[in-house]
């Protein structure tokens, strides 16, 4: 099936640079869904395969996407920032999970969130400059007997107090300097 698209002078070179922004699994499944008429409905699971492979959204990305399923832009960008579970900024290498659940509020998971902003320099949905964390609040991460909890990665911790905060950042911190930063 030809797309209106196909048929413009520069479809090509528009196509090709689209192409430089995803991987090859991804472009075959949007031509997939564009064949079948349906790319519209398949931009949800189109995002999540793109946010698979690289972490998180970008706008060359969601560009992509849009010029490649002929779905507009501001279709795309609506999608992507309207679903919690789309990030468009990468995340951090761990990821900090400050339990929110009502056991863990009770006992003081404010007071300790408060000491992660203020030892991180980040509010909650950011992450720090260095790349090391990304701060997130949880409803509940199921630990309710040792509230209150903060999880790092897979990684359960609790009860928390807001001294043990540096403590607990700190053995990231010195992991990740013994490893050669972030990207190790």
């Amino acid at each position: 099936m030809s797309h209106p698209a196909a048929n413009t002078d520069n479809w090509e070179a528009v196509k090709g640079d689209c192409e430089k922004h995803l991987p090859q699994d991804v472009i075959d499944y949007i031509a997939e869904s564009r064949g079948q008429g349906h790319s519209e409905s398949q931009l949800i699971s189109i995002l999540h395969k793109v946010q698979a492979h690289f972490g998180f959204l970008n706008k060359e990305q969601l560009n992509a996407v849009s010029q490649l399923a002929q779905i507009p832009l501001t279709k795309v960008t609506g999608v992507a920032t309207f679903y919690h579970y789309f990030r468009l900024t990468p995340r951090g290498k761990h990821i900090i999970n400050v339990c929110m659940g009502t056991a863990c509020y009770v006992k003081g998971s404010e007071k300790v969130s408060q000491k992660l902003v203020d030892e991180l320099g980040i509010n909650f949905g950011e992450t720090t400059k260095d790349g090391l964390f990304s701060l997130e609040a949880a409803r509940c991460v199921g630990t309710c007997g040792l509230a209150p909890v903060i999880m790092i990665d897979d990684q359960v911790y609790g009860p928390v107090t807001p001294t043990d905060v540096s403590l607990i950042l700190d053995k990231y911190i010195k992991q990740a300097s013994k490893s050669g930063g972030k990207n190790s």
